[in-house]
């Protein structure tokens, strides 16, 4: 049975964790957030790779929309900029849309915060050419510094 020394003792004790307790669960936090971490980061990549596809797919169906308009796509000095602003250099539609022909106001960037860039024509002759360089930012690659291009299959 209890006695009131042993009570005693047990209420004496302070309450709460010790320094090794805290540490253990430290350590496994960590260890748990590495594997999380070793697991979601390729996802990531793939995510943004398939952001930039879908995103150059929403350019190339707004550049057919201003050629159907207009008769023509936009030059390479006008640049991606006519399918959100009235282009101010030559030739200049005489029927822009007041919405332009994406729905957001501003040129969206890519995944890496770098400009798209548009070539009229493309590399590979076709009317024009959507592009960015990946990851990385520099042409060629593989992986998540792979090229992603409107003329890519």
């Amino acid at each position: 049975m209890d006695t009131n020394d042993s009570r005693k003792q047990r209420a004496a004790r302070p309450a709460g964790f010790t320094l090794v307790e805290i540490l253990v669960v430290l350590a496994i936090i960590s260890l748990l957030a590495g594997v999380v971490l070793v697991n979601v980061a390729p996802n990531l990549m793939m995510g943004q790779q398939a952001t930039a596809k879908a995103q150059i797919r929403e350019f190339a169906s707004a550049l057919a929309t201003y050629q159907l308009a207009h008769g023509t796509y936009p030059t390479q000095q006008q640049g991606l900029d006519a399918l959100v602003k009235r282009p101010t250099k030559e030739p200049i539609p005489a029927n822009y849309p007041a919405g332009g022909y994406l729905a957001t106001r501003s040129l969206p960037t890519d995944p890496w915060k770098r400009p798209y860039l548009y070539l009229v024509p493309g590399r590979q002759n076709e009317p024009f050419e959507i592009f960015t360089y990946g990851a990385d930012g520099e042409p060629g690659g593989t992986g998540a510094d792979a090229d992603i291009s409107s003329s890519a299959p």
